[in-house]
């Protein structure tokens, strides 16, 4: 084959290739309407989208979710309709018609699909009927709840004409509560009574706003519902639905305390240990945690493309800087104040001043925002309600698994053994041989790593900064002496406790009062069991 022939032959080819995208996209452009979306005709608008989401399109739904966010545009070079992947510039473009990758475009050169509040809401209708044809029920159950709010005609009949269909159980109630939402606005009483009795047992926000008008009075004191049928019904399910409520917001409220507890389980153990074996004052363990968090935001700056997998790398890397520090720490001055409790306080206080100004230096005075991996991200449903946070159930697992390691090096290892020994007679483990110098420093370090496993927590729950000790140590105190100094099945309880009770306190008492609260029983109950809840056995233990 000759040169000049084999280059008719492939420009023909691409000719012939450029043909059938031009028509693929003409007839693509016949089945979707975008062409209406242009311009500030937002009843044109609002018909195309209806076709849009009629036409039956394997593009329909990526559509109208990029439209319902801003990030349908149209390409001014060559009119081409197409989807951004997130508010850049230059943005990353996509096909708006075949998802096909067109590199990136500044957006000066691209012009915006302009929509208004109505055509949101009927676009986020059409987005949730085209969900009910999902084979996943979850999202099929979301879809129908996603309705609740806007359910026009058009969307009750379609949800009439699937809910014999549904297999889901849950599904199908969830239609049944759409509609039941839809009866209640009927001018027939007995109609409305119906949709009052399909609603029962709902905890959608909508429902219990609907039953809430059912049983309203206007400035009078008569009531706005005609029927006393229909509002009897409506106060019995409203009475119903707030007992659910406060259920759910009793676990709720315990599990926030869980995770707050937990944290400072972590934080409080380490200076339990340390204050158990060495007598140690500890004003610098709060910059521990700090130092802890820190190298959880050093590690994902590190691993920008790895966010999933860091914060397996910050947990051991956390535990030595850390435990480094303290270690540091105790052989550098704090060895040279055993006995001197005072100066050991103002001592560890000026490392603490000392440390937050080395991060000062180094990141500066603003806090870091530490990325939550995805596995962390979003909540965990448990029936219609209740929503725990995946990072708090993360957190608490990870804080009693940590405690539950800790027991165990105490219990059944050799320097468990020598730290237990230490505690309770210094003398009677040196004449044994104790190495108690090589104890302290090993000691003092494992409280210290243990308080960076607490910063790595902390940097999950908020942001992160040179005062982000400071936050957390006094709590840390009134968790070590409420639990009993050198305990840590005493920390354990206390800490436990005094989280559940803070969360208890600040619906009612605001957050600052809460903690003030908590300190003044604390204050009371050392008043009368000094030694706290779990007393410490041994050399410190009173005679």
């Amino acid at each position: 084959m000759s040169l000049p022939y084999a280059f008719r032959l492939l420009r023909s080819l691409a000719m012939l290739l450029a043909l059938l995208c031009a028509a693929r996209i003409a007839l693509a452009e016949t089945e979707l309407p975008l062409a209406a979306l242009q311009g500030l005709d937002f009843k044109a608008k609002a018909a195309a989208i209806s076709a849009i989401a009629d036409s039956g399109s394997p593009r329909a739904e990526a559509i109208l979710n990029a439209l319902t966010d801003g990030r349908l545009m149209l390409r001014k070079s060559d009119q081409r309709f197409v989807i951004i992947a997130a508010a850049e510039d230059p943005a990353t473009l996509t096909d708006a018609l075949d998802g096909s990758a067109l590199g990136s475009e500044p957006l000066a050169g691209l012009k915006k699909i302009v929509i208004n509040n109505q055509l949101r809401l009927q676009l986020r209708a059409e987005l949730a009927r085209m969900q009910l044809a999902n084979p996943d029920p979850h999202a099929r159950r979301a879809a129908v709840e996603a309705l609740a709010a806007d359910p026009t005609p058009a969307v009750i009949a379609s949800l009439v004409e699937a809910a014999p269909k549904e297999q889901d159980e849950d599904v199908a109630r969830a239609m049944q509560v759409v509609i039941g939402l839809a009866q209640i606005g009927d001018a027939d009483p007995a109609k409305r009574l119906e949709g009052v009795q399909a609603v029962t047992g709902s905890m959608l926000g909508e429902v219990h706003n609907r039953l809430t008008q059912l049983v309203a009075r206007n400035p009078a004191g008569e009531p706005l519902e005609p029927s006393m049928d229909v509002r009897i019904a409506a106060g019995a399910a409203l009475r119903a639905i707030d007992q659910r409520r406060a259920r759910y917001e009793l676990i709720q409220t315990v599990f926030f305390g869980l995770s707050l507890g937990f944290v400072l389980v972590l934080a409080a153990t380490g200076l339990a240990i340390t204050f158990g074996v060495m007598g140690v004052i500890n004003m610098a363990h709060g910059e521990m945690m700090m130092l802890g968090a820190y190298t959880t935001y050093v590690v994902q700056q590190a691993l920008p493309n790895h966010i999933e997998a860091s914060i397996f790398i910050a947990i051991p890397a956390a535990f030595l800087v850390a435990g480094l520090v303290g270690i540091v720490i105790e052989r550098g001055i704090v060895r040279f104040l055993y006995g001197r409790p005072l100066e050991t306080l103002l001592a560890t206080f000026g490392v603490s001043l000392f440390l937050q100004q080395v991060v000062r230096s180094i990141f500066s005075p603003l806090n870091r925002a530490v990325a939550t991996p995805q596995w962390m991200s979003g909540q965990l449903m448990v029936g219609d309600a209740l929503a725990l946070t995946w990072n708090r159930l993360y957190i608490i697992i990870f804080s009693a698994l940590v405690f539950a390691a800790l027991l165990a090096l105490l219990r059944f290892t050799a320097l468990g053994l020598q730290v237990r020994a230490v505690s309770q007679n210094r003398a009677m483990a040196r004449a044994m041989g104790v190495r108690a110098g090589w104890v302290d420093a090993l000691t003092f370090g494992l409280g210290s790593g243990v308080a960076g496993l607490a910063g790595v927590a902390l940097s999950q729950l908020t942001n992160v900064g040179p005062n982000l000790g400071q936050s957390y140590i006094i709590d840390s105190f009134m968790v070590v002496v409420f639990g009993g100094v050198g305990n840590l099945w005493g920390t354990l309880v206390a800490g436990l406790s005094l989280g559940i009770a803070n969360k208890f306190l600040e619906p009612f008492a605001g957050a600052v009062l809460a903690k003030i609260l908590v300190l003044v029983f604390i204050i009371l109950f050392i008043q009368k069991w000094p030694r706290g809840l779990f007393p410490q056995r041994g050399r410190s233990a009173e005679a």
